[in-house]
């Protein structure tokens, strides 16, 4: 039996349900390194070694917009949301910002006018390279053109698309490949223009209008909205911004303008099949696409190592999206697809439209390289299988978050409403918990003040106060939640039914703790050449 080691007493902050901040459970079990965290409502990211100590901070002068990571160049990588006064949405990002561990600006990219805008994530490539997500306005007339339904396309789209940067330092990139959504519709209202077929008849192209039987009841988006501004994910409101050409201003489409259309808030690269896997939140499913085409191949459906072009060489997780049923839907507005080996996803499924719980899930596709030359085929769902999935009462999130499978086979759970980061074994065990006890010093324009904890706010290793509870989910593994390798989630939260793109329950209320995902880096991680691993203090 391990003893679990709480060595935090609680810090001043707590969240709106009282939950402890801060370091709450270090066990032996737990995997050696540093959590890297970049709360959404601070200009700060943060390395937390496994004791919960900040070991060191980077400052910009702008929030996350939204991933941040450590490169193998060793510095870090931080998206960055600036002012867009069109692309005003959950996610916004618009820079691309790389410090040394100085906090020195060693690069900078800036997407962000009145046509696109980067947002949420993006993935470095082994060369250099970065592939980052973007949002391009189209007019309604474009719109109307590739088949939107006429009521629905008055402010045109922010339709997603997929850039790759070569940086040029230390200021400025080439986009040297890319792929579109809008290049690879099909939509069954007008026989007139050339992309209509029967929905089903080409499942591996995108519904035009698949998004409009889940957007959200207005009063559901207004709630999503306030409660997201609170954790810092979505800016103050500006009717300003929000009037004319696509201005949509949050994922839950706030004034029933179109705007934000697929909502793509992941990606990430497999390097031994060179395809790229797109979360898309609105639709609830990941799409796999070729990244081995010239960008003229990538707008057709031929060409590239598999010759399909840029169409969907695999889409999983919402078959309603290309003609099949609900009852077999299995993801709900998921976050952070990553390839974790052979054809085998790890995905935080966040919950909503009433399966009201988040859960990590393992997910093998089975797909290899010639299955993808096939092409996309609905039959080939039944192969796909849940390998592993992990979930307890504490993780919910309606939005954001994210998941990391560690070298040992433990999982890090990114909670990110409520600033939660967990460690759990393949068992669902607790081996490390900590909530974070950042908010931020960004003020948004009329909105509340961002102060609180931060690195001179009260430390985890204070040992000042009472001891918080432990945490049930210690290394017995007796916890609320658990794992069950290809089985079917526990600990189910029965909280409120949600309704519409997120829903609500326990965990997944809106605090000042947030983050959009959170990751573990081993202590000899070249960026981290710089801290002592024995005493945590720089050298």
């Amino acid at each position: 039996m391990h003893t679990t080691l709480v060595l935090l007493a609680l810090t001043a902050l707590q969240s709106p349900d009282a939950t402890p901040r801060g370091l709450r459970t270090n066990t032996p079990l737990a995997t050696p390194g540093y959590t890297l965290v970049a709360p959404l409502r601070s200009t700060s990211t943060y390395l937390i070694d496994n004791a919960g100590r900040t070991v060191h901070e980077w400052k910009s002068d702008l929030p996350p917009g939204q991933a941040v990571y450590l490169q193998p160049n060793g510095r870090l990588l931080r998206t960055e949301r600036v002012a867009n006064p069109t692309f005003r949405g959950g996610g916004q990002g618009g820079r691309l910002r790389e410090f040394d561990w100085n906090g020195d600006v060693t690069w900078e990219y800036v997407l962000s006018d009145d046509q696109r805008c980067l947002h949420h994530d993006v993935k470095v490539l082994p060369n250099g390279n970065v592939l980052a997500i973007v949002w391009e306005m189209k007019t309604k007339e474009q719109a109307l053109a590739v088949g939107r339904d006429p009521e629905q396309a008055n402010n045109g789209l922010w339709a997603d698309a997929v850039i790759e940067i070569e940086p040029v330092r230390p200021s400025g990139g080439k986009i040297v490949w890319e792929w579109h959504a809008i290049d690879h519709l099909v939509q069954a209202r007008d026989a007139a223009l050339p992309n209509y077929a029967p929905i089903a008849s080409r499942p591996a192209r995108l519904n035009i209008d698949a998004d409009l039987a889940l957007r959200a009841a207005p009063a559901d988006a207004a709630r999503d909205r306030e409660r997201l501004k609170k954790i810092g994910y979505v800016g103050e409101d500006d009717p300003a911004a929000r009037g004319g050409r696509g201005g949509q201003d949050g994922p839950g489409r706030a004034g029933g303008m179109d705007g934000d259309w697929t909502h793509a808030n992941g990606i990430d690269w497999h390097p031994e099949l060179d395809v790229i896997v797109l979360s898309s939140r609105t639709l609830s499913e990941v799409w796999v696409i070729d990244h081995s085409t010239t960008s003229a191949e990538a707008r057709t459906s031929s060409g590239g190592r598999y010759g399909h072009g840029g169409d969907f060489l695999f889409r999983y997780g919402n078959p309603r999206t290309h003609g099949g049923e609900a009852r077999d839907q299995k993801l709900f507005v998921q976050h952070d697809p990553q390839w974790i080996g052979g054809s085998r996803l790890l995905v935080f499924n966040n919950g909503g439209l009433g399966h009201e719980h988040s859960s990590v899930d393992e997910i093998d596709l089975g797909i290899t390289a010639e299955t993808l030359k096939q092409g996309f085929d609905p039959a080939a769902l039944a192969n796909v299988k849940l390998a592993w999935t992990y979930t307890s009462p504490d993780i919910r999130s309606s939005h954001i978050s994210g998941a990391q499978r560690l070298a040992n086979g433990h999982t890090l759970v990114a909670a990110g409403e409520p600033g939660l980061v967990r460690e759990v074994d393949s068992k669902g065990n607790v081996v490390w918990d900590f909530a974070s006890p950042f908010t931020g010093d960004v003020e948004e324009r009329g909105g509340p003040p961002m102060g609180g904890a931060g690195p001179n706010g009260p430390r985890p290793d204070d040992a000042n106060g009472p001891p918080p509870p432990r945490e049930r989910g210690d290394a017995r593994g007796d916890g609320p939640g658990g794992a069950v390798p290809g089985g079917a989630p526990r600990g189910d939260d029965r909280g409120p039914r949600g309704r519409g793109r997120g829903g609500r329950g326990p965990g997944g209320g809106g605090g000042p703790f947030g983050f959009f995902r959170a990751d573990r880096y081993a202590p000899d991680h070249p960026a981290l050449r710089a801290l002592n691993p024995a005493t945590g203090e720089t050298k």
